[in-house]
């Protein structure tokens, strides 16, 4: 059974806070285009996420420092007209929101108006409460972010695993904390160590959303193509990948490219042929 024709047709903000009350885990995913969001949805994933991270894994740069509103924009359309169940978020990129709040809002309007989103998402703890506040008060819903935050990589020195100190996972855990009063739906922990996202979780009544955070938060995101093994070098330590799409890649053009330049293809079955009566016209005119 397709998973979207379920009695949960449809995924929202206040389905996702009640799976936190009923202690049901939440599955998330990455999608950046119309047929991996279609195949997300379809497969019965609880939230779709456009994140900046397709700055990497689509367009081929270092961080996702580049990355744009109109570079979001562009691949959130193109998610929303394939997602019917799933719950769509989209990432606010950096310098999308660091100046003011109003800044915020009025790239957050765009994603709403333009893009389809459902909600958005944010990096940072105590010092972006003031932004979520304010998308909040115009109703667009907010998605959290702390721990290792891609967009602070300069800040950080590189992507390195947060809260491995007292103090520093104390100063994450009061983000946390800033995060749930300001108004956010949800909050994504990513890259610190199991004990201190399982110790959010508990204190939280907002669902946690773990990426390289151990197994004790309420639900779960990753980038599709870490899942799927379809990209290039060494996946970090938190992936587990479910297939090997880059060698089957690989092996199908390789193989595409010797049929061709061997003559195999295409074969006779894979080419057109006249109807016999245009076949005999053309040989009664001598052509």
């Amino acid at each position: 059974m397709d998973p979207r024709t379920e009695a949960v047709s449809k995924v929202t903000v206040p389905s996702i806070l009640e799976r936190k009350l009923r202690g049901e885990k939440i599955a998330c995913l990455t999608a950046y285009d119309y047929p991996t969001a279609r195949l997300v949805d379809e497969a019965g994933l609880d939230v779709v996420l456009v994140g900046d991270s397709l700055g990497e894994v689509v367009l081929g740069y270092e961080s996702t420092l580049p990355v744009t509103i109109d570079d979001m924009l562009h691949h959130l359309r193109a998610v929303r007209r394939a997602v019917k169940r799933a719950l769509l978020v989209a990432d606010l990129p950096f310098g999308a929101y660091h100046v003011s709040a109003e800044q915020a809002v009025e790239a957050s309007l765009r994603y709403v108006k333009e893009g389809g989103a459902e909600a958005v998402k944010l990096e940072g703890g105590r010092k972006r409460s003031a932004i979520i506040r304010a998308l909040v008060a115009a109703e667009i819903p907010v998605m959290g972010h702390i721990g290792l935050t891609p967009q602070s990589v300069h800040a950080f020195g590189g992507y390195r695993v947060q809260g491995r100190t007292p103090d520093s996972a104390a100063e994450l855990v009061a983000d946390a904390r800033e995060v749930e009063e300001a108004g956010a739906f949800a909050i994504v922990l990513e890259g610190i160590p199991r004990e201190l996202a399982s110790s959010i979780t508990r204190r939280l009544r907002i669902p946690t959303i773990g990426i390289g955070a151990g197994p004790d938060c309420d639900g779960q995101i990753i980038v599709f193509h870490d899942l799927v093994g379809f990209g290039f070098g060494t996946a970090p330590k938190f992936v587990r990948q479910y297939a090997r799409v880059t060698d089957v890649v690989r092996e199908a053009l390789t193989g595409y490219r010797g049929d061709v330049l061997a003559g195999r293809y295409p074969e006779d079955r894979e080419s057109y042929h006249w109807p016999a009566s245009t076949r005999e016209l053309f040989e009664r005119v001598g052509a």
